[in-house]
């Protein structure tokens, strides 16, 4: 089986295992006291500060190790926002932040920064939107679900002039190099980078205004209440000095893989776009829509072929919601593809997963079929019923009625499906094709397309 997903969770480090295993041993006692046992504890929770530190950037007494990385944000924005509540209760946030970020953004006055269709922000966008009574801006170092690396120095440069700290999700990131730019506050996962999961880590400069939120606690400077997971934050912290001394080789190697992909995909599948800034971008992330598939029937395809990959598709089977992410871009939601190459990954599995890709794709279009259109022609217009019809179906009914309309005419998409309406814009922006816009109906919305070509 081979694991394409580091994105969401990479494979425990070598490094991390023999750390865990070692402190397990050495490291049960409480650090806050001062016989032996408790101060070979602490001293075990110095080293692994230090070490995490020197790899963020900051200084020892600025990082505080928490429970988790979405932890991790929502004690940093609550801090932050805490210890500014005198300025304003007004945050920015970028449209396609980790869910954590937009989560804790729902409990403030919140400006949500658009971004293009490669998933960036404009720096200007975020000096835009600042306001007297701005306490704090979020904004990614680099995109969880397409790869792409957010412009943070020019960001944060923005921001510094304004007097406004600016909070760095590096979950994605913090693994491949340290976060560029003056940000103010910085979080991030340990399991995006092959350490154990549990352990998040919060930044936060001196100078920031902070104040922790919740009950006091004596541990961890007040930020992170309970007992610290000792053997969990050692591993955490050897593994985070490991991946970065192999990150620059490995980081050529496996842009290198990604490029393979992105450059061969769309010749060996018909009707694929492949997402995201093709040069401002992670090294193992690479994601691609394919038109008239459901994503979670490929993934469940891949999976028999032996291969573990995600999707950004815009439905899970509980929620039926769009990727706020892809939403966001304004690109396909069904049919997504994200692939994330661990460290080490082997290039003979991207050769073997580029040979079994087009079977898979065509496998689901097959079983998805291509339902009949209910069309009725009305000289220069046409209307498909696709109410009750879950997407990529109307879609693939769209696809197969434009033919049938004189250039200039017009296609009327019926649909009950939220997804609908993200996914007939990029559609036709994937066929060049006019998107004329929606309006309500009986059941749903009518999608109007002109065909141009």
């Amino acid at each position: 089986m081979s694991y394409f997903d580091a994105a969401s969770s990479a494979p425990l480090h070598p490094v991390a295992r023999q750390a865990l295993l070692a402190s397990l041993d050495e490291g049960w006692a409480d650090p806050s006291r001062l016989y032996r046992e408790g101060r070979r504890a602490r001293m075990l929770l110095d080293a692994a500060r230090e070490a995490a530190a020197e790899a963020v950037g900051c200084r020892p007494d600025e990082l505080t190790f928490t429970s988790s990385g979405t932890r991790a944000v929502h004690s940093g924005i609550a801090g932050a926002m805490g210890g500014r509540r005198r300025i304003g209760r007004h945050l920015i946030v970028s449209a396609v932040e980790h869910s954590s970020v937009l989560h804790s953004a729902e409990l403030f006055e919140v400006t949500e920064v658009p971004v293009d269709r490669t998933g960036a922000v404009r720096p200007q966008a975020y000096v835009d939107a600042l306001r007297p009574d701005t306490a704090l801006a979020c904004l990614q170092s680099a995109n969880h679900e397409v790869g792409t690396v957010q412009p943070v120095a020019e960001v944060a440069a923005g921001c510094r002039e304004a007097g406004v700290p600016l909070l760095v999700d590096a979950a994605q990131s913090l693994g491949w190099g340290p976060v560029e730019g003056e940000w103010s506050l910085l979080t991030a996962s340990a399991h995006k980078w092959g350490g154990p999961s549990g352990v998040g880590l919060l930044a936060v400069r001196k100078g920031v205004r902070f104040a922790p939120q919740g009950p006091a606690d004596e541990r961890e400077s007040g930020r992170a209440p309970g007992f610290e997971n000792l053997p969990a934050i050692v591993a955490a912290a050897a593994s985070l000095r490991a991946v970065r001394a192999e990150a620059a080789q490995e980081a050529a190697r496996l842009r290198e893989l990604t490029a393979r992909i992105r450059s061969r995909v769309p010749r060996l599948v018909p009707d694929v776009d492949v997402v995201g800034d093709p040069e401002r971008r992670l090294p193992g992330i690479v994601t691609f829509s394919c038109l008239y598939v459901d994503g979670e029937t490929l993934l469940h395809e891949l999976d028999r072929a032996g291969f573990s990959v995600s999707s950004g598709s815009s439905c899970t089977s509980s929620t039926l919601t769009p990727s706020h992410v892809l939403k966001a871009m304004g690109v396909l939601s069904e049919g997504n593809v994200r692939v994330s190459l661990p460290f080490g990954a082997v290039s003979e599995e991207v050769d073997r997963f580029l040979e079994v890709l087009p079977a898979a794709v065509a496998a689901v279009r097959d079983k998805l079929g291509a339902p009949t259109p209910s069309a009725v022609a009305h000289e220069d217009s046409l209307v498909v019923d696709a109410l009750g019809k879950r997407c990529p179906i109307p879609v693939i009914e769209l696809a197969k009625a434009i033919g049938d309309v004189p250039v200039g005419g017009t296609v009327r998409v019926l649909s009950d499906d939220e997804a609908a309406r993200l996914d007939i814009p990029a559609w036709c922006e994937m066929r060049e094709q006019e998107y004329v816009g929606e309006e309500p109906a009986d059941r749903g919305c009518a999608y109007m397309v002109r065909r141009i070509s």
